[in-house]
C-alpha cells in the first residue's frame, strides 16, 4: 500500500490530525509535511511541500485548509498535480474515476470530521477509469 501525504494550514490542523489517526487505524502509512500547530501560517507553503512529496513518492495527497479552496488553487499550479476540492463522496469518486485526481482537498470549516473521513475513504479507494480513453485524453490536455 502506498503512503498518503497529508498537510494543512492552521485552519485545517485539527482535521488533519483527526484524519491521520483514522487513516493509520485503517493501516495506511502517513507522511505528514505540516503544519504542526494551529498557529497562523501560509497554506501555499504546505501545498507545495505536499505536491513535491506526492510527485516524488507517486502517491496520493490530502490537503486541508478552512474551505479547501486555497489549497486546491495552490496545488493545481504544480505540473502533474490534479487536486480536487471535494465536499461529497460522489465528488471524490468522480475526481478519481474521471480526472485521475492525485490530491484531495478538504475544508475543515465546511465538513464535519465524519464527513471528511467518508470523502477521504471514497477518494483513496476509487480507481481511475483508464479504459475510457476520453478521460485519458482530457487529462493529457492539462499539462
Amino acid at each position: 500500500m502506498k503512503s498518503i501525504v497529508i498537510a494543512s494550514d492552521h485552519a485545517g490542523f485539527e482535521l488533519k490530525e483527526h484524519l491521520k489517526a483514522v487513516l493509520r487505524d485503517k493501516g495506511r502509512m502517513i507522511i505528514d509535511v505540516g503544519t504542526n500547530s494551529n498557529e497562523s501560517c501560509h497554506y501555499p507553503v504546505f501545498a507545495k511541500k505536499l505536491c513535491k512529496e506526492v510527485l516524488k513518492s507517486n502517491c496520493f495527497g490530502i490537503l486541508i485548509c478552512g474551505t479547501g479552496i486555497g489549497m486546491s488553487m495552490a496545488a493545481n499550479r504544480v505540473n502533474k498535480i490534479r487536486a480536487a476540492l471535494c465536499t461529497t463522496i460522489n465528488m471524490a469518486q468522480m475526481a478519481r474515476q474521471h480526472n485521475d485526481a492525485n490530491v484531495l482537498c478538504l475544508g475543515a470549516r465546511i465538513l464535519k470530521p465524519n464527513q471528511a473521513e467518508k470523502i477521504a475513504d471514497a477518494f483513496l479507494n476509487e480507481k481511475f477509469d483508464k479504459e475510457n480513453k476520453r478521460h485519458k485524453i482530457r487529462i493529457e490536455m492539462f499539462d
